[in-house]
């Protein structure tokens, strides 16, 4: 089976109810070692699920009301519902950046949209800026012929102040990488409370796709996901 563009627009339609996107995906090569698919056999192509923005957050929110326990993962349990009813209707296999063994998710990012990351480490999107996520990938052991990806715009390239690097107190981010101590150790105590609240001074100072920034609620959910 070979799937169609009409096929992709209904998955596409499907996740759209959610408040997620597709973003992207590719055709694994006959000499990689894929991950399996829905029936264990290697996976042919991937398509990538996602978000621009804070898109999703009404959706798992009334989602999230309706639960009658705690959930210790709230958004990776919703992502995960969603993205395996979708992975049912169409045959795929579901998973997610945080089933173990981990996959190369950001990998598959990069190969997809033709993005790199930023100095925070986050993929800087032309459009979006840091503003989006991935929450999942569907595995189909068919093919799925997609356009290859141009390289996308690196405005970290063009960019010259960085204030990425200059906004965090603590200088959780330089050339070495991101240090994760210094980084919990601010946002758990008493000087943490505007990263607590409001999100990373560090992202938050990026200039680009500042129109899909996330809300302050929506910051200060990951932020405190982050501290725990």
């Amino acid at each position: 089976m070979i799937f169609s563009p009409g096929t992709i627009h209904g998955i596409a339609a499907a996740l759209a109810v959610h408040g997620l996107i597709l973003r992207g995906g590719f055709g694994f090569s006959g000499d990689e070692a894929a991950p399996a698919g829905a029936s264990g056999s290697a996976a042919k192509s991937v398509l990538l699920v996602g978000q621009a923005g804070a898109a999703p957050w009404p959706h798992f929110q009334r989602w999230l009301e309706k639960q009658s326990r705690a959930i210790a993962n709230p958004l990776d349990t919703w992502s995960r519902e969603v993205i395996g009813a979708v992975a049912q209707k169409c045959g795929a296999r579901a998973v997610s950046p945080s089933d173990r063994p981990y996959l190369p998710f950001q990998q598959w990012a990069m190969r997809a949209e033709g993005l790199k990351p930023s100095p925070l480490g986050i993929l800087m999107h032309p459009q979006y800026g840091l503003w989006h996520a991935y929450r999942g990938a569907l595995l189909f052991e068919e093919e799925i012929f997609l356009p290859e990806p141009q390289e996308a715009i690196h405005l970290c390239d063009t960019c010259v102040e960085k204030p990425c690097m200059k906004s965090c107190p603590v200088d959780a981010y330089s050339g070495q990488g991101f240090v994760h101590q210094a980084c919990l150790g601010h946002v758990r105590g008493p000087r943490g409370e505007p990263c607590r609240a409001g999100g990373c001074l560090d992202r938050n100072a990026c200039p680009y796709g500042a129109s899909f920034r996330y809300p302050p609620e929506v910051q200060a959910f990951h932020m405190a996901a982050f501290a725990r």
